[in-house]
């Protein structure tokens, strides 16, 4: 016994000084005034990481430097399997915003990977740059539901709810799912899935019927994006850079500015806040807090099951990871 209680002090204070840690980089890194040497001619360089969840850091970057007077184009450097259907609708028309309301060239590019919603985003851009053998694609819908029906009966656990109408527990993971349920969620996925097509069809200048026969979640090369005109043209993150800046008729004169990340040090190293979370952690307390939350057993399933992707219709590619 008191081996284990010097253990579990031992533990808690050395979250305590993790979180402390992380709490101090946190604070001075957020209140950190960015220093920058402004140019009369910059290229904004923004990225585009991950799973798309809600795409805040993205579109707070987008919205601080988009009027920019020093700023004259922007190139969105893309790595991403796509994300949730809202927030990737969100990103694209947020820089269609910009496209329109500043006139300044936007440019996207991947060297990695920019499918389904990843790929719906760069629909906005004025040009989509690919490398050759980069995955572009997965135009389609995805919604992923589990029955865990025997594992609770394994674990004797017995689950049941009280609701307003047929359709309030549906997708519930405690038993399976029955056909009007199903047909349901099939007509969801076709909505959105028709609001995808349409986008590429308007975005790409592509006849609807021609973008059907591809936009079956297929992934593909970057070369194969440029032939069937998904992407505009072949190259790397320097040639989506000089054709920003050839656009913006900037000639040589001109540099790249990437903005700072706003919180730097143990928290972004450990990913214990997500997009979610960023604007809440104003204190010590509310730090360690996310710091327990994270480690809990039943975060660390989430995280490997993935099931905080489930139950939602997602443009995101099969096989996605964090």
């Amino acid at each position: 016994m008191k081996s284990w209680s010097f253990r579990k002090k031992f533990f808690v204070g050395l979250i305590f000084i993790i979180a402390l840690i992380g709490g101090y980089n946190y604070w001075t890194g957020r209140h950190h005034r960015e220093e920058r040497v402004v140019s009369k001619n910059e290229i904004l360089h923004l990225e585009l990481n991950g799973v798309i969840m809600n795409g805040k850091k993205f579109l707070g970057q987008l919205k601080k430097y988009q009027k920019d007077k020093s700023i004259k184009a922007i190139v969105i450097d893309i790595n991403s399997p796509g994300g949730a259907v809202g927030p990737s609708q969100e990103i694209y028309y947020e820089i269609l915003r910009a496209k329109q309301e500043t006139k300044k060239p936007i440019i996207c590019v991947t060297t990695g990977l920019m499918a389904s919603g990843g790929y719906y985003s760069a629909l906005a851009c004025d040009k989509i740059v690919v490398a050759p053998g980069a995955l572009v694609g997965s135009i389609g819908v995805i919604m992923e539901f589990a029955n865990l029906e025997k594992l609770y009966d394994w674990a004797k656990v017995s689950r049941y709810t009280i609701t307003s109408g047929k359709f309030k527990d549906s997708g519930s993971e405690y038993r399976p799912m029955r056909e009007d349920e199903r047909a349901l969620f099939q007509s969801m996925i076709n909505e959105v899935y028709d609001q995808f097509r349409t986008t590429v069809a308007t975005a790409r200048k592509l006849d609807l019927a021609a973008v059907t026969e591809i936009a079956d979640g297929r992934v593909m090369t970057g070369a194969t994006a440029v032939k069937l005109k998904l992407a505009d043209v072949e190259g790397t993150f320097e040639d989506a850079i000089r054709l920003a800046a050839r656009t913006a008729e900037l000639g040589d004169d001109y540099r790249i500015f990437k903005p700072k990340k706003e919180r730097p040090g143990l928290m972004d190293l450990l990913s214990l806040a997500g997009d979610d979370e960023e604007d809440d952690l104003n204190s010590l307390d509310e730090i360690t807090k996310v710091l327990a939350k994270k480690s809990s057993p039943a975060e660390l399933v989430k995280s490997v099951m993935h099931t905080q992707y489930l139950n939602q219709p997602l443009y995101l590619m099969p096989g996605y990871w964090e």
